[in-house]
């Protein structure tokens, strides 16, 4: 019996598989929108409320702890239970958060809202590589797991040029309003147009398993399967322990340090330049514009780094 995951890997993409594909990509856009909504808000904040600096720092922080928490142990319960439900949860938490930080009177309040919206980007950012990896075939997986990852700092770009439009005529919160219809209007795209994985399905065979597979096939244009396909173990997942063999020990520790300080140095940047360029003496509104082009450059980046690798555009 044919399994259905060849079908996908194998045969041309279908629309929905591009669909799906384009939908992994604004996920990830929305999600470098939200993480630097708390960076373009930032000089209204200080000035609205008179935060110091020292606290400043701490509040655009709190979503990358969130982030931190949320990828670790969100990407687990997407194996579990599904990639489809954690995109929807982790969308939800994430509109929730964005409307909730509105509501925030000082500090301790928006850094609690801003830790829940890091919890949804944190569970996207851990599941939508699996989405784009099992929805699109092996010849154009490259490419759409690359143009997925471009479209985080597209989303920051493109979200800075709407904050600086925005801030030129409401205060700070009309930015985490725009992120939250943003987000939310993501969630009846993936409700209605994101199927739940067939490699996920066949690989867990949960209740009513061969049905949802079918209902899938059906939607993307292949042809349906008679009985589910025996699995073998042979792809079973390793446990994480094994990052810190004896072989691969000093591998992890050098690349984990190497991230490490790529993360820190780039969100450091991302995060205090609008801040640095409004106490420059320059309106808010032009202080988001420095990281359009921050994020336009992290965008051409990827695009060059790709064509350089795959000159074939494969």
């Amino acid at each position: 019996m044919k399994d259905p995951r060849e079908s996908l890997n194998r045969e041309n993409m279908s629309a929905l598989q591009v669909i799906v594909v384009i939908i992994t990509i604004l996920l990830n856009a929305i999600d470098g929108f939200d993480v630097l909504s708390i960076s373009f808000a930032a000089p209204g904040i200080a000035k609205e409320w008179g935060t110091p600096q020292a606290a400043l720092g701490i509040v655009m922080s709190m979503e990358l702890i969130g982030m931190a928490i949320g990828s670790f142990f969100l990407g687990g319960v997407a194996d579990r239970m599904g990639r489809r439900p954690t995109l929807l949860g982790c969308l939800m938490v994430m509109t929730a958060g964005m409307l909730l930080v509105t509501t925030a009177t000082d500090a301790i309040q928006l850094s609690v809202w801003r830790v829940l919206v890091g919890l949804g980007i944190g569970g996207i950012l851990a599941c939508v590589n699996a989405v784009v990896a099992e929805f699109s075939n092996v010849k154009r997986r490259g490419m759409c797991i690359s143009l997925m990852v471009i479209g985080y700092p597209l989303g920051g770009a493109f979200g800075g040029m709407l904050a600086s439009h925005l801030l030129q005529t409401h205060d700070w919160r009309v930015i985490f309003y725009a992120g939250a219809v943003m987000t939310g209007v993501l969630i009846p795209a993936v409700y209605f147009l994101v199927p739940e994985s067939v490699h996920w399905l066949v690989k867990k065979q949960p209740k009513n398993a061969l049905e949802k597979i079918n209902a899938g096939l059906k939607r993307m244009k292949f042809q349906p399967i008679d009985r589910l396909p025996e699995i073998d173990g042979a792809g079973e997942k390793k446990p994480a322990s094994g990052i810190f063999s004896s072989g691969l020990f000093s591998v992890t520790l050098i690349l984990t340090l190497a991230y490490f300080l790529h993360i820190t140095t780039f969100y450091f940047i991302l995060k205090w330049s609008p801040k640095i360029v409004a106490d420059m003496g320059f309106a808010p509104s032009l202080a988001g514009r420095v990281l359009v082009w921050a994020n336009f450059g992290g965008a051409l980046g990827g695009c060059g780094l790709r064509l350089a690798d795959h000159p074939d555009g494969a």
